[in-house]
């Protein structure tokens, strides 16, 4: 059953997206290294500003709450997913994740023509990496960044998905029904 939808990210949402990253890790791992703690609705507008981007609220479809944000970046013929962010931590784990990937790429599927998508993840979040896998992404081992985030080294790898194949929109719709 499906218990959220997209809806675009507007300015009088910046506010719940910018409390509920409490530090500079936590940033890091929403954002990369475009933002800096505090997060402010400056940085967010100079993100969205960007015409390849598009940003999502995401919205609990029982009483309209947010749930969390979602980004899709398009570049030459590829999108990529991004700053996937359940906010509150308690729905963590709980398969919203997975609702979220595959309604981007439903979005992907039935409004662009863009068919690799590919996202980052930081390889000590396994149950985002978890999530990915189980809609389909597979580990590119080819691609991989580092990040310094205080005195520690992240790794980033890189995920891919390939919409053309044959059964994926069968796939992704069967997954959100």
């Amino acid at each position: 059953m499906k218990m959220i939808r997209l809806e675009k990210f507007d300015k009088i949402f910046y506010s719940e997206l910018i409390n509920s990253i409490k530090n500079a890790k936590d940033l890091m791992q929403f954002g990369g290294p475009e933002f800096t703690f505090p997060l402010t609705e400056e940085q967010i507008n100079k993100t969205l500003s960007d015409k390849k981007r598009i940003a999502f609220r995401v919205v609990n479809a029982f009483d309209e709450s947010t749930v969390g944000h979602c980004e899709i970046y398009f570049k030459d013929d590829s999108a990529k997913l991004g700053r996937i962010l359940i906010i509150d931590e308690k729905q963590r784990g709980k398969g919203i994740g997975e609702q979220i990937v595959v309604l981007l790429l439903q979005f992907i599927l039935e409004n662009r023509k863009e068919r690799n998508v590919e996202l980052n993840v930081f390889d000590f979040n396994i149950g985002a990496i978890k999530c990915y896998e189980k809609v389909g992404f597979n580990i590119n081992p080819d691609k991989k960044l580092t990040r310094k985030v205080d005195d520690e080294i992240w790794t980033a790898i890189n995920m891919t998905i390939d919409l053309n194949w044959n059964n994926i929109g069968e796939k992704i719709k069967f997954k959100n029904r």
